[in-house]
C-alpha cells in the first residue's frame, strides 16, 4: 500500500534501536526523509547508514538526550516544518515505590511528560497551518494495565495521554492527528533486561509469552509498520486514541 506519505519529513525520538528505530525504518521505506536521535552517536550514525543505504532518503542525525532541551532545539532546527513527529523515550527505571523521591518523580515526568508535550508545541502550529501533520506518542501498555514497579512511568505516560487528548480535537479539522502506540511486550534491549541471572533465552521467552494471546513477541519491525500507517493519507480520520500493539495481552471487548 502507498501510505502517500513520500517526501514528507518525520522526526522520530530515541531512533537508533528497538521501538524507535522500527518506526524511522518503516517511514523511510515509505518515502519520508528523517530526522533521527539517540543517545549513543555510534549506534544512530549506523543505524541512519542502514536506513539511507536500503532506502535512499535523507536522514539526519541528532545524538543525544532527547530530553536535553539543547537536543530538542537541535531535532527542531533540523526539521522546522517536519510533517510527521514520533515521540519516544526511555522510561523511568523499574522503582519500588518508596524508593521515589521529588528529583526521580521529576525527572521521570520530565522523561515522559514534558519532552513530548514541548516537541509538540513546537511542531504543532507550523502542521495546522500547512494541513497537515501526524503526531505518534509511544507510551506503554501500562497506561492500562498498571505494572508494579512501573509507577512512575505510567504515571508520566497517562498523564501525556490525557494532556493531548483534548489537544487532538483541536487540529483534527486541519488534518493534524495525534495518537497513541501502547505497546505490550516486544523482542527490545529493555524487555530483555528482565531476564533472570540461571536462566536462557529460550526460557525467558517462554516466560514472556505465556500470558499473551499470541503465544509469541511482537517485533520493532511490525510495530514501526503500524506507526507509519498512523503517520499515513489514510489514518486521516484517526485521532485521539490509544492503540495497543501486545498481541491481545490487554483483555477488553470495548
Amino acid at each position: 500500500m502507498d501510505l502517500g506519505i513520500r517526501g514528507k519529513t518525520a522526526i522520530v525520538c530515541a531512533s537508533s534501536k528497538g521501538l524507535g528505530r522500527g518506526c524511522a525504518t518503516a517511514l523511510a521505506e515509505a518515502g519520508c526523509d528523517l530526522v533521527v536521535n539517540g543517545r549513543r552517536a555510534d549506534i544512530l550514525a549506523t543505524t541512519a547508514s542502514d536506513i539511507r543505504n536500503r532506502y535512499g532518503v535523507k536522514v539526519i542525525e541528532v545524538p543525544g538526550d532527547v530530553s536535553d532541551p539543547a537536543i530538542q532545539k537541535a531535532l527542531i532546527e533540523a526539521a522546522p516544518q517536519a510533517d510527521i513527529l514520533v515521540n519516544n523515550n526511555g522510561g523511568p527505571p523499574r522503582r519500588d515505590f518508596g524508593e521515589l523521591d521529588r528529583e526521580k518523580i521529576l525527572a521521570g515526568l520530565t522523561q515522559n511528560l514534558v519532552t513530548p508535550v514541548e516537541l509538540v508545541q513546537a511542531l504543532l502550529p507550523g502542521m495546522a497551518e500547512r494541513g497537515f501533520g501526524r503526531i505518534v506518542n509511544i507510551t506503554s501498555l501500562s497506561v492500562y494495565v498498571p505494572i508494579a514497579g512501573l509507577d512512575l512511568s505510567s504515571g508520566a505516560r497517562a498523564g501525556l495521554t490525557s494532556l493531548l487528548a483534548g489537544v487532538a480535537r483541536t487540529v483534527a479539522h486541519r488534518n493534524v492527528t495525534i495518537n497513541n502506540m501502547l505497546p505490550g511486550k516486544l523482542d527490545t534491549d529493555r524487555l530483555k533486561g528482565v531476564m533472570g541471572a540461571e536462566e536462557t533465552d529460550a526460557q525467558r521467552i517462554a516466560r514472556l509469552t505465556a500470558d499473551i494471546p499470541a503465544k509469541r513477541l511482537g517485533t520493532p519491525e511490525e510495530f514501526g509498520q503500524i506507526c507509519a500507517f498512523l503517520c499515513s493519507v489514510h489514518a486521516g480520520y484517526i485521532t485521539g486514541q490509544n492503540i495497543p500493539v501486545d498481541g491481545g495481552s490487554y483483555i477488553s471487548a470495548f
